[in-house]
């Protein structure tokens, strides 16, 4: 029993980290790290960027990160505006108000 609750917790513990060996001892990244620097970069255009901060961590950890920095901006940013976060996502994508 407790072998697979120990391969579970890997497994879940594996999707949202990875580290990467670059010859040097490995510097692990959280997702939210991942996130906050792929977005800077897709923001950038800075392909190297988007690639390396891509690598950082699993695809669904990653998406997860992405997500949740999309949730807070546009939630911080309806507070700035005060405005609802509907009207500011929709707006911030070019969509007509609802």
């Amino acid at each position: 029993m407790w072998g697979r609750v120990r391969k579970s917790w890997s497994t879940v513990r594996d999707a949202f980290r990875t580290e990467r060996d670059t010859g040097r001892q490995a510097r692990s990244h959280n997702l939210f790290e991942a996130a906050a620097a792929y977005v800077s970069a897709c923001a950038e255009d800075d392909q190297e960027r988007i690639e390396e901060a891509a690598g950082w961590v699993s695809p669904e950890a990653l998406s997860f990160g992405v997500n949740e920095l999309a949730c807070r901006a546009v939630i911080a940013l309806a507070r700035e505006r005060d405005e609802s976060p509907r009207a500011v996502a929709r707006d911030l994508l070019g969509l007509p108000a609802a």
